[in-house]
């Protein structure tokens, strides 16, 4: 059962295009996983931008996503991506720090017009990283002007052992908890680990978040690669959501030149046998199983992020030696993977709907 109109590739599920129209952000967060801050002046064309979300089309892909960097920064050309995305049926989503709501009526402003322009969702990303530049006053707004307009809206707060920005002090703050049950419907606060860019930096998060032996049975296969596919800033065009896309030149693989970009990047990425394995099995167990090959290689408890475990997989010479010499001997258990994932599972699934 396929949701690609072309059954382009080998991954058949629902595909995401994420565009960073800006590398620049006026926030400078330490380990800024696209490495954007106000420092950062590439911008993407218009065109380009338009032309990425005509060819995601035809290809059957399922949504549009606009991030950074932030966005919000390249307001006209987000507004007119918008609407062109959304005369396509695409639903669309924009990843913002709220930097433009400085008080409720302002950000009340803001997301009608793009609610006008048809974006479908919003969310929000703040933590102790974040409130350094941008006070956390403004997602508050932001986020009560959406919960006012039933919008759909996310949080995403920063996860470190030592914060003062948390789900909870979110959900505390007066103006969120004046909201009504109906209006909090539209609104979900997520916690997600903080990570360093160094794969070899062990961040401080809460017991029991790090992965080791005892959990790493239920960490699933990476939802991103092969998932997502991201046009950045400097035209290169990336096999994953964006974090770590700037410091993992392999995980970019082609640019947004000519008229089959995009279908080149998907064919690009299913190519490569490491890419499909980190789908379909996680980088945490693929880390897991170099180290069974090689015991200096040491991963228990130092990773909460799977973004920065595949800057591991990447950059660490121990753990690339034991993939290039190893790797035949995983290739029939993923391959298998692959086709109880995309095939056997799907087909067995329509089969009981129908009955």
């Amino acid at each position: 059962m396929s949701h690609n109109s072309e059954n382009t590739g080998i991954f058949r599920g629902f595909k995401t295009l994420s565009i960073m129209p800006t590398f620049t952000c006026p926030a400078a967060c330490q380990d800024c996983g696209t490495l954007s801050s106000p420092k950062e002046r590439t911008n993407l064309e218009l065109e380009t931008i338009l032309e990425s979300i005509r060819q995601a089309k035809e290809l059957g892909f399922f949504n549009v996503v606009f991030t950074g960097g932030e966005t919000t920064l390249r307001w006209k050309d987000l507004l007119q991506a918008i609407a062109y995305a959304h005369s396509l049926n695409f639903p669309t989503r924009i990843v913002t720090n709220a930097h433009w709501a400085h008080t409720l009526e302002q950000a009340g402003e803001r997301l009608d017009e793009l609610i006008r322009h048809g974006l479908s969702e919003i969310n929000y990303s703040t933590g102790d990283e974040h409130t350094r530049f941008i006070p956390i006053e403004r997602v508050i707004n932001a986020t009560v002007a959406a919960a006012e307009r039933n919008f759909r809206t996310h949080i995403m707060v920063e996860l470190k052992a030592e914060r003062r920005v948390t789900r909870d002090t979110i959900l505390e703050h007066s103006m969120i908890a004046a909201l009504t049950p109906e209006q909090m419907k539209s609104v979900t606060i997520i916690e997600s680990p903080w990570m360093p860019l160094n794969p070899l930096l062990i961040g401080q998060y809460p017991a029991g978040v790090a992965i080791n032996k005892q959990n790493i049975s239920i960490r699933t296969g990476c939802d991103s690669v092969l998932q997502t596919y991201t046009l950045q800033a400097d035209g290169r065009i990336g096999s994953c959501c964006g974090l770590g896309l700037r410091v993992i030149p392999e995980l970019n693989v082609t640019v947004a030149k000519g008229k089959d970009f995009l279908k080149k990047a998907i064919e690009d990425s299913e190519s490569d046998f490491l890419k499909l394995w980190i789908h379909y099995k996680g980088p945490e167990k693929v880390l897991a199983w170099a180290a069974e090959k090689d015991p200096e290689i040491k991963w228990e408890n130092m990773y909460a992020h799977h973004c920065q475990i595949c800057q591991r997989i990447y950059k660490d010479p121990k753990v690339i030696k034991v993939i290039r010499e190893h790797y035949a001997e995983v290739i029939s258990d993923v391959l298998q993977s692959a086709w109880l994932d995309e095939k056997f599972i799907p087909e067995r699934l329509a089969i009981a709907l129908k009955a």
